[in-house]
């Protein structure tokens, strides 16, 4: 399980160059709403921040559970070790389809992202109720709401945690992944300008996208040869 979380961690730590393009304009909205005194203060500004990406990564962690969940139903229907398998083949794939998303080799990701856009038209206004933000716990409640997002890089973990053996090992796993991203939106949120430069860079993208299909194929060895 540690080589599991490890894993989860750095695909959110790298996969952060995506979240930078694609939450930014949340980020930067959100960051934009804030008094101009508050905006410049970085004292006042952090613990907002912290309990956007606070809100963000318990809706992670709640939706891992969830298919955690999923995933030991299905191991009760099929033998231990089948259901296993096809489900970490799944992942795997998903990893892979992951790296070439982040990379910009392929775009099919963002077909999985439609899916959610529906749930997501559903979820979104209750965000608005809580802007504009001026104290922390509406910055969490938006926080809630915007873990909810259609977003490859998250579909693509919470199918690994339907393999995870559990609502709690799926909930740490998404944990984990939650807390990789952080850095880089937590950096976005008080660094606006020199953040979204990085993420924008070609080659760092690319970069992500090899190094996380590497994980994809460690994941695609396993199942298949061990």
């Amino acid at each position: 399980m540690t080589g599991s979380l490890l894993t989860a961690w750095l695909v959110g730590l790298l996969g952060g160059v995506h979240c930078v393009g694609m939450c930014g304009g949340i980020v930067a909205t959100l960051t934009a709403g804030l008094p101009r005194a508050q905006r410049q203060q970085f004292s006042r500004q952090w613990p907002l921040q912290l309990a956007y990406n606070s809100g963000r990564i318990l809706s992670y962690t709640i939706a891992g559970a969830l298919m955690g969940a999923l995933g030991a139903v299905a191991l009760e229907f099929l033998p231990l070790h089948l259901a296993q398998r096809v489900l970490y083949l799944i992942a795997a794939g998903f990893m892979l389809a992951l790296g070439l998303y982040l990379g910009g080799w392929w775009q099919g990701l963002t077909r999985v992202e439609r899916f959610g856009a529906r749930l997501w038209r559903r979820i979104e206004p209750l965000g608005r109720r809580f802007l504009p933000v001026r104290h922390w716990w509406q910055a969490l409640a938006i926080g809630l709401v915007w873990g909810w997002l259609p977003c490859g890089l998250v579909y693509s973990v919470l199918i690994w945690s339907a393999g995870s053996g559990g609502p709690l090992r799926g909930a740490l796993l998404m944990l984990v992944f939650g807390l990789g991203t952080l850095p880089n939106l937590l950096g976005l949120g008080l660094l606006a300008g020199a953040a979204a430069r990085l993420g924008e860079q070609r080659w760092l993208r690319q970069l992500a996208g090899v190094l996380v299909m590497g994980f994809g194929l460690y994941a695609l060895w396993q199942v298949l040869v061990l």
